[in-house]
């Protein structure tokens, strides 16, 4: 049975940097890949080094070469690809655990054609994100081509390691890197598989760090003058692309806007800045892990683990949704708040002080995600000495965070039982109805 995904790596001299590539790979969260490590001729222990990842994990498969550069080695795999998707990284690069899962996600749930991701910008030990379209759902071509119009070399739109394709669409069109060019061939790929994609998505979470200055002429041996060739090539092909994309009326309203291309690929390829704004040290981007804590045995160690692995897949959904994790994460328990009516309940349930509440209502409130709503008295106060009885609404606002949060918690559950067989779920889920009434009953 083929795989879902073809994950395709070109490798050239990369032998200090492709196991961290390649583990992260292989360690991803969805499974059902192949990876093609393309071995363009190395002189250095690399070709070794793929062969022993093929012999340690049969979702490998090695191609080896002769060194003809990464286009070729690009098409070389895209010609032995059996997957419904294709993925590519560079070996010097690494994704996120749940990379591949979430770019397959929303590819499968939105039919999409192309799902383009914020990424990780990498400059020694510091990292920023790099983000592009802020708009949820799916967009058809000419939406996604008007974004990339305005910024019409910016790495976002132009690489082709932020993005998942459907391999139908690149083999139906035969659609290749272009070997003859160094600059840009990504983006010429991009350009040509647009015109025959539909529906694209934009899934606004990073999944990609990319370290190295790639694609520069600067850094090759080229003379101006086959400088200026190439970029006129590249041109060519974007200026015919908004000629295909648009009507003749419309085109001819954006030409100054399309012809912006040249002004912005004077620079270096629109290579994102060495440090972007809110630039972090590495490993910082994301939540921290305990590993002595992570890796103990007995009931607090327990609660740690549940914690962090929970918070783990909600700091995907804060990023999504531009929230910082405890303003998810109050959303998740608010969408769990049932019959509670009181500040005070609500700050216990959810493990919160009573003033890091009211601020995080504060700032979910002025993004019209949540109203609190005072109820109407009966009699007695019903809240008593606990303050004003309340219904907290969740606003059609917080419904895109909600779906989200939903498929946070399928993903939670999925990671905690993986691996277990129907009848281990039936015991567990029989066990922890046995360990809910003890504790419920002790807590009365």
């Amino acid at each position: 049975m083929n795989p879902t995904v073809s994950i395709i790596v070109p490798v050239y001299n990369a032998e200090k940097t492709l196991r961290r590539c390649v583990d992260s790979i292989l360690h991803q969260e969805y499974a059902d890949f192949e990876l093609l490590l393309v071995d363009d001729g190395s002189r250095d222990g690399s070709a070794a080094l793929c062969d022993d990842f093929a012999r340690e994990d049969g979702r490998v498969r090695v191609i080896h070469k002769e060194n003809a550069g990464v286009s070729a080695a690009r098409n070389d795999a895209m010609d032995l690809a059996r997957g419904d998707y294709l993925q590519f990284l560079d070996s010097d690069d690494w994704i996120t655990p749940e990379a591949t899962k979430l770019l397959v996600r929303t590819a499968q749930a939105e039919g999409c054609d192309l799902v383009i991701a914020d990424f990780y910008r990498v400059v020694g030990d510091r990292v920023s994100h790099k983000s592009g379209i802020e708009e949820d759902g799916v967009l058809t071509r000419e939406a996604f081509a008007a974004y990339m119009m305005e910024n019409p070399a910016d790495f976002y739109y132009g690489v082709i390691w932020n993005k998942l394709y459907r391999r139908d669409i690149v083999e139906r069109h035969r659609l290749r890197m272009d070997a003859g060019i160094s600059w840009c061939e990504d983006f010429i790929f991009n350009l040509e598989y647009i015109l025959h994609a539909e529906r694209f998505a934009a899934l606004r979470a990073p999944i990609y760090y990319y370290v190295k200055t790639k694609g520069s002429l600067a850094s090759q041996s080229i003379n101006i003058a086959r400088t200026i060739r190439t970029k006129l090539r590249v041109f060519e092909y974007y200026n015919s692309f908004y000629k295909h994309v648009l009507d003749e009326k419309t085109y001819e309203k954006s030409r100054l806007q399309v012809y912006r291309f040249l002004l912005d690929a004077a620079g270096d390829g629109g290579v994102p800045p060495a440090i972007l704004p809110g630039a972090k040290r590495l490993g910082e981007e994301r939540s921290s892990v305990c590993r002595a804590a992570a890796e103990g045995e007995g009931l607090l160690p327990s609660l740690y683990r549940s914690r962090k692995l929970l918070d783990r897949y909600l700091e995907i959904v804060a990023v999504q949704n531009d929230l910082t994790l405890a303003e998810t994460r109050l959303l998740l328990y608010l969408s769990h708040a049932g019959a509670i009516r009181t500040r005070r309940a609500l700050a216990d349930f959810a493990g919160m002080s009573r003033r890091s509440l009211a601020v995080n209502l504060q700032k979910l409130a002025a993004r019209g995600m949540v109203r609190a709503e005072e109820l109407p008295r009966e009699g007695a106060d019903p809240a008593g000495r606990e303050g004003k009885a309340l219904h907290f609404l969740l606003l059609p606002a917080a419904e895109p965070v909600l779906g989200d949060l939903a498929a946070a918690l399928g993903d939670y559950d999925a990671a905690r039982f993986a691996g277990f067989t129907e009848e281990e779920l039936v015991q567990y889920a029989a066990l922890a109805e046995k360990i809910k009434a003890n504790t419920r009953r002790v807590l009365q």
